[in-house]
């Protein structure tokens, strides 16, 4: 019954999240309909890393770099050499995913803190090239102009329109994920994570393995970027720094690591916080850092995963209680 169940459960969340989304901007509030494009954009960057944090255990403290990567190439494509933007994007996605699998194999010789150590100097070299390579990126000015995608005559310029676009792309994103979860692939994530000698002793190429879920994650933030860098039509290298990145590790253990849906709820709490702690300054930044602690020292597996627990501890109390 409880195999039944679940599936059912999971089945009414996601059709309510999907009503949700669609209501939201029918309600006329621009700003509100802003913010949730930028939660679907972070949404899509987080769960890519929970691929690769929650269900391979290899940790990335660079992963800013790759969203930056898929922004500049979708937007350097698109508006500098005046190629299409839905192929620019695609471009910038297997660009990014390429470079990700191809740096994937020396990394992922690395484990523990040399591994994290090397995904963050990773991400500060990239984010330094987006600010030195002025002829091609615009360094530090920016970068201003970005074409909007279009189909026919009907142009994603608005927010109203871009909000459908992104959220489209986010779903489609987190099904995907969680299809290559539930597949072999996703077993094999799922060894090297609990026993990365075990599964070697068992056929699995862990470097091989790891460096294509790198691969999958980069990909997913670099569609992310390159839909950020249409929507807001200006881009700097400023939001693809460090900082971004320890916001995205936030986001997917608030969320919970081994958990996609939850990717959604992680971004939607970061992003929520930003806004409101926007006018004390970089006060975030030191909270982040305690919401880090806290979760990992009460909630090891996310604040998602921790309210489900929650509420099955209080159904079966609920249940004994009735008979």
């Amino acid at each position: 019954m409880k195999a039944l169940l679940r599936p059912r459960v999971k089945t009414v969340v996601l059709a309510a999240l999907v009503i949700l989304l669609a209501i939201v901007p029918l309600l006329g509030n621009m700003y509100y309909t802003s913010v949730l494009i930028v939660i679907g954009i972070h949404a899509m960057v987080a769960v890519g890393l929970c691929l690769l944090i929650g269900y391979t255990g290899q940790v990335s403290l660079g992963h800013a770099a790759f969203y930056g990567l898929g922004a500049y190439i979708a937007a350097v494509l698109s508006t500098t050499y005046h190629i299409n933007p839905w192929l620019a994007m695609v471009l910038a996605v297997a660009a990014t995913a390429v470079f990700a699998f191809a740096i994937g194999f020396p990394i992922f010789r690395l484990r523990g803190n040399y591994l994290a150590m090397a995904t963050l100097g990773l991400g500060i070299i990239i984010w330094i090239l987006f600010r030195e390579v002025e002829g091609v990126t615009g360094g530090q000015v920016g970068f201003s102009n970005i074409a909007a995608p279009s189909i026919g005559g009907f142009a994603f310029t608005s927010d109203f329109r871009f909000y459908y676009l992104v959220w489209g792309f986010c779903l489609a994103v987190m099904v995907a994920c969680q299809n290559i979860v539930n597949s072999r692939i996703g077993r094999a994530m799922r060894a090297i994570r609990d026993s990365e000698s075990a599964s070697q002793s068992l056929g699995i190429s862990s470097v091989l393995v790891k460096s294509k879920i790198l691969a999958l994650s980069a990909a997913c933030a670099a569609l992310a970027g390159s839909l950020y860098a249409y929507y807001v039509g200006f881009i700097d290298p400023g939001p693809f720094g460090f900082l971004f990145s320890v916001r995205l590790v936030v986001m997917a253990v608030v969320g919970g690591l081994a958990s996609i849906w939850g990717a959604i709820f992680g971004a939607a709490t970061v992003r929520l916080m930003t806004e409101f702690l926007h006018p004390f300054g970089d006060i975030d930044v030191v909270l982040f850092g305690l919401i880090l602690i806290v979760v990992m020292i009460l909630s090891p597996q996310g604040v998602t995963r921790g309210l489900a627990d929650l509420w099955r501890r209080v159904s079966r109390r609920l249940v004994r209680q009735a008979r």
